[in-house]
C-alpha cells in the first residue's frame, strides 16, 4: 500500500497523463461498486510502470488493445503495465470496496431513515480506492466521471451536476439514473471527489471580481437539514471570495462552489476542487460555544483558500504539504480578521494553533517544517502541529519579515505564473524575494530546515526609581535542537490604569537575532507593571516573564483590556507548567482565578482543556484527588456566577460534567439531567444531555439501561456515537472487556463509532480499570497497524495507549516495545515515541508539583 518518493519520481519521468474517464455503478449492493477506468497517457516507448488500484476484484485490464491477465498484473493494490507505447490507452474494469473508515468511498446508513449516503476522502493516497489512478500529486489530468446511482439521489463532483438520465432498473427493481459529468480542469487526483445520496441542499450564488456569477450550494443529510445555518455559511463564503480574489489577484478558478456536510468524517474538512466536504459536527443541533462557531468559520475560509493554493497550484510532492496547509491556515485567519465578524481570530490562533505547534515542536519526533517525506507512510503521520500550526506561525513571521504588501505581491505573481501546474517551495520563495528585495535563503534555512522552538527571556536592569538602564532579549534553545533564529517581534509595555485595567503604553518592534539582542530604544523608559515579549504574537517562540511582570500577571491576568496579550500570558503560564518549571497546582489556581473574566470563547475552551489535562496528568499523585474535586466545585461556582445563558456558563457546565467525580458533584449532574436542578439561562438540549449522561455513567450512577433509554429518544448518528462512548465508559471490568473486544479484537466498527468507543474506554475515575489492558495493548498494536487502515490504526495506537497509568513502568515498557520494532515501522515508531513523551513529561511535571 506504500509508494516511495523514488517510485513517484521514476514514474513521473516516464509518463504524462492526459485524462481519465471513470464510470461507477453504485447500485450493486452494500459491499462493492463497479469501477471502470479509461486512461490516456504518454510514455517512453518500451518502458514499464504501474497504476494504483485498491480493488475487491479486477475483471479485465486492456492496454493499447492488448488484454493483460489480471491474475498476473494485479495484486489488489497495483496493476503492472508492461511494454508501454508513446501514446497509451488503458482500460481497467474492476469492483472496489465501500469503506467505513472515512477513507476512499465511505458508505454510511442514516439510522433515522435508513437512507444511504456516500462521500469520498482521497488525501493522501485514496483516490485509488475508487478508480485506477496514477496516485501522486504531480501527475495532473482531466477527470470525467459517469455515475449510475438510485434515481432519488443527488450527486456532486468537481464539475457541475448534470441532469440525470433514467436507465433500466437495478437488480432490486429500484429506479436508476446516470449522471454524466463534464471533464474537470487539470487536477491532482487527491482533490477529485464524488458525494452521492439523498442529500438536500440550499442554493445561492456569488459574483466574482471579474463579474462572473458562481453558483453556491450547501448540502447535508435530510435528517440534519432542520439544523443547517446556511445563511451564515453563505455569508462567510462570499466574504472569503471577496477577500481572496482581491488578495490573490486571481478570480476563483472553478465553475461552482459546493460545501457538503458529510457523516463520519475524519478531519475538519477537505479541499476537493469545487466540492468541499466538511465535518458534519459543524451542523449544530443545539446551542454550541462561540468557539465552535468561530472554528467553523475558520474551516470554511481555510478550505476556500485551498481552491487557489492547493488546487489551482499544487505541490509537486508531499514534502510541501506543510506549505499547502500552512498557507490556507494563515490566510483563513487573516481573512477572518480583516473581512468577517471574527476580528479577534489572531487571539484564537495564538490560543489554539500556536499552542498545538509548541506542543508538537517539543516532542522527540519534531521535525523541520520542510520535512523529508520519503513515502506515503511519512505523509500520513505528518498531518500534525508542525505542518499546520507551526508552518502558519512561521508564515506569519515571514509576512512580518518581508512586509504584508510585499508578501501578497509575491503571492499574486506566483499564482499568475503557475496556475494549473505543480510547484515546489523554491517557486514561491523566488517570487517573495523579488517582491521584497530580501534574501530569504538564510531565513528559509533557519526556519524551515531546522526543528524546535526557541525561548525568549527579557534581561532588564533598572535604577532605584524604576528607570530602565539596559534591556536585552536572550534567546535559548534546547540541546537537541540548538538552532537560534532571527525573529521579527514587538515588545509591549503595560501599566495598570485608573480603572485597574492593563493597557499598553509603549510598543517597540525590532529584529531579534542570536543569543542576545540589546534593545537600546527601551533604555531610559520607566519600567512598567508588565513587559510582554512577542506582543501582537508576530514571532514563533516561547516567552518568559521577568519577576515583576510575572507578579503583575498572576494578580491581574484578567485585567488586560485586550484579549491577545492576555492569551500570550496564558500561554507562557501553560508552557511553564507543562515544562515542569512551575507547580501544576499553581496553574490550576491561575485558571480558576481568572477564567471567569476571559472574553474570548476559544481561549476559555483551550484553558478548560488544559485544566483537564493538568488535573489528570500533571498534578502530583498525592494532591490529585483533592485538587480535582476542589477545581470541579469551583467550576460549578463559576457557572452559577457568570451571566445567565452566556457562552462562559455553557463551557463551565460542560467542563464540570467532564470532571465531576464526588458524590455531590454527580448529584448536581443528575439534577441537571432529570430537570430537578436548573441553572438560569442554561438549556439542556439533546447533545448536552448526552454529556451529562456520560458523566453519570463514568461516575457509576447510570448504566446500559439508562443509555438505551436515551438512545431511544435520539436514535441518530450523533446519538449512536454518544451511546457508544457512554457504553464503553461503564466503570466495570465486564464493560471494559466488551469495549476492548469490539475495538481491538473484532475491529468491525466504523471510524466514528470506534473513536467514540475508544474515548469512552479511557474515561475512568479509577485507573485500575485500565491496568489489565496495558500489556494487552503492546501485544495487539503490531497486528492492528498491519491489518487496519491508517485512520483506524492511529485511533487505537494513540487513543488506547495506557497514558493514565502514569508511571515509570509505562515508560520502560514503551521503551522495550520501541526496541523490538523492525526498521520499516516509521509511522508506528513515531506514534509510540509521542505516546511515551506524554508520560515522561507528566512524570516531570508531577515531580515539580510535589510538596
Amino acid at each position: 500500500m506504500n509508494l516511495t518518493r523514488a517510485e513517484a519520481r521514476e514514474r513521473a519521468a516516464l509518463i504524462d497523463v492526459d485524462s481519465y474517464e471513470v464510470s461507477l455503478d453504485l447500485t450493486r449492493g452494500e459491499k462493492v461498486f463497479g469501477s471502470t477506468t479509461a486512461v490516456k497517457f504518454r510514455a517512453k516507448p518500451g518502458s514499464s510502470t504501474f497504476i494504483d488500484a485498491v480493488t475487491h476484484a479486477v475483471h479485465s485490464v486492456s492496454l493499447n488493445g492488448r488484454e493483460l491477465d489480471p491474475a498476473e498484473v494485479s495484486d489488489g493494490v497495483r496493476i503492472q503495465l508492461p511494454d508501454l507505447a508513446a501514446e497509451n490507452h488503458l482500460l481497467v474494469v474492476a469492483d472496489a470496496p465501500y469503506m467505513n473508515t472515512g477513507e476512499g468511498l465511505h458508505r454510511f446508513v442514516d439510522p433515522v431513515d435508513n437512507e444511504v449516503y456516500l462521500y469520498t476522502q482521497f488525501e493522501v493516497p485514496d483516490s485509488r480506492r475508487m478508480f485506477a489512478v496514477f496516485e501522486q500529486p504531480d501527475l495532473k489530468a482531466s477527470f470525467t466521471f459517469t455515475v449510475t446511482a438510485p434515481s432519488h439521489w443527488d450527486l456532486v463532483s468537481n464539475s457541475p451536476t448534470p441532469v440525470p438520465v433514467e436507465t433500466i432498473p437495478g437488480a432490486d427493481g429500484g429506479a436508476r439514473s446516470v449522471w454524466e459529468f463534464t471533464p474537470t480542469p487539470r487536477l491532482s487526483s487527491y482533490v477529485t471527489a464524488l458525494i452521492a445520496g439523498p442529500y438536500q441542499s440550499v442554493r445561492s450564488e456569488v459574483t466574482s471580481a471579474e463579474g462572473r456569477v458562481t453558483p453556491l450550494g450547501i448540502f447535508a443529510r435530510k435528517s440534519l437539514m432542520q439544523y443547517l445555518d446556511a445563511d451564515n455559511i453563505f455569508e462567510l463564503t462570499r466574504q472569503g471570495f471577496e477577500f481572496f480574489e482581491a488578495q490573490f489577484g486571481c478570480p476563483y478558478p472553478f465553475e461552482k462552489y459546493d460545501q457538503l456536510f458529510v457523516p463520519e468524517f475524519n478531519a475538519g474538512a477537505m479541499e476537493n476542487a469545487g466540492a468541499v466536504t466538511i465535518l458534519e459536527g459543524y451542523v449544530f443541533r443545539g446551542k454550541v460555544t462561540d468557539a465552535q462557531v468561530e472554528r467553523r468559520a475558520i474551516t470554511v475560509l481555510h478550505e476556500l483558500a485551498h481552491m487557489w493554493f492547493g488546487d489551482l497550484v499544487t505541490m509537486r510532492w508531499w514534502n510541501d504539504l506543510w506549505l499547502n496547509e500552512s498557507f490556507a491556515e494563515y490566510m483563513s485567519h487573516l481573512a477572518a480578521v480583516e473581512n468577517t465578524e471574527f476580528d479577534h481570530a489572531w487571539t484564537t490562533f495564538a490560543s489554539v494553533e500556536k499552542s498545538w505547534a509548541y506542543r508538537q515542536d517539543q516532542l522527540p519526533t519534531t521535525h523541520p517544517i520542510f520535512a523529508e517525506i520519503n513515502d506515503l507512510q511519512d505523509v500520513e503521520v505528518n498531518f500534525d502541529g508542525i505542518t499546520y500550526a507551526k508552518g502558519a506561525s512561521v508564515l506569519r513571521q515571514l509576512v512580518a519579515w518581508v512586509g504584508p504588501e510585499e508578501f501578497m505581491s509575491g503571492v499574486r505573481e506566483y499564482f499568475s505564473k503557475h496556475a494549473w501546474q505543480n510547484t515546489e517551495l523554491s517557486d514561491l520563495m523566488a517570487e517573495l524575494e523579488k517582491a521584497s528585495g530580501r534574501d530569504l535563503e538564510t531565513w528559509g534555512r533557519l526556519w524551515l530546515e531546522t526543528a524546535g522552538v526557541n525561548t525568549l527571556t527579557p534581561e532588564i536592569s533598572a535604577d532605584a526609581d524604576g528607570t530602565i538602564g539596559s534591556f536585552a532579549i536572550v534567546q535559548s534553545a534546547i540541546e537537541s535542537e540548538p538552532t537560534l533564529r532571527p525573529h521579527r517581534l514587538a515588545v509591549g509595555f503595560y501599566n495598570l490604569n485608573g480603572a485597574g485595567k492593563l493597557e499598553r503604553v509603549h510598543r517597540e518592534e525590532l529584529d531579534v537575532d542570536g543569543e542576545r539582542t540589546e534593545v537600546p530604544a527601551l533604555a531610559g523608559l520607566a519600567q512598567p507593571d508588565l513587559i510582554l515579549l512577542n506582543d501582537d504574537d508576530l514571532a514563533y517562540a516561547k516567552v518568559r516573564l521577568d519577576p515583576k511582570s510575572l507578579a503583575t500577571a498572576t494578580v491581574h491576568l484578567k485585567d488586560f483590556s485586550q484579549s491577545l496579550p492576555r492569551t500570550l500570558v496564558w500561554g507562557s503560564a501553560w508552557d511553564a507548567a507543562r515544562d515542569g518549571e512551575s507547580p501544576a497546582r499553581g496553574y490550576v489556581d491561575l485558571i480558576l482565578a481568572n477564567i471567569a473574566e476571559e472574553s474570548d470563547s476559544s481561549v476559555i475552551l483551550v484553558q478548560l482543556r488544559q485544566l483537564a489535562t493538568t488535573l489528570t496528568f500533571y498534578v502530583a499523585e498525592e494532591h490529585k484527588e483533592a485538587t480535582a474535586v476542589a477545581a470541579t466545585d469551583t467550576l460549578w461556582d463559576l457557572a452559577s456566577a457568570v451571566p445567565a445563558g452566556s457562552d462562559a456558563q455553557l463551557q463551565f457546565v460542560k467542563s464540570y460534567a467532564l470532571l465531576a467525580r464526588s458524590a455531590g458533584q454527580l448529584d448536581t449532574v443528575s439534577g441537571l439531567l432529570d430537570g430537578s436542578l436548573t441553572l438560569d439561562g442554561l438549556t439542556v438540549d439533546q447533545d448536552l444531555r448526552w454529556e451529562l449522561l456520560a458523566s453519570l455513567v463514568a461516575g457509576g450512577r447510570a448504566g446500559q439501561e439508562r443509555i438505551d433509554e436515551e438512545l431511544a429518544h435520539d436514535n441518530t448518528s450523533n446519538g449512536q456515537n454518544a451511546a457508544a462512548l457512554a457504553k464503553a465508559a461503564i466503570p466495570t471490568p465486564e464493560a471494559k472487556a466488551e469495549a476492548w473486544e469490539s475495538v481491538v479484537v473484532k475491529g468491525d466498527l466504523s471510524n466514528a463509532l470506534q473513536g467514540s468507543a475508544v474515548a469512552g474506554f479511557t474515561r475512568v475515575l479509577d485507573t485500575s480499570l485500565l491496568e489489565p489492558y496495558a500489556e494487552k495493548y503492546f501485544e495487539a498494536v503490531p497486528g492492528i497497524v498491519a491489518n487496519r487502515t491508517h485512520a483506524l490504526a492511529s485511533q487505537i495506537v494513540v487513543g488506547l495507549y495506557p497514558a493514565q497509568l502514569t508511571t515509570q513502568a509505562t515508560v520502560d515498557r514503551t521503551d522495550e516495545f520501541l526496541a523490538s520494532l523492525p526498521e520499516d515501522s516509521s509511522a508506528l515508531r513515531r506514534m509510540m515515541l509521542e505516546n511515551r513523551d506524554g508520560v515522561a513529561r507528566s512524570l516531570r511535571a508531577r515531580q515539580a508539583d510535589v510538596g
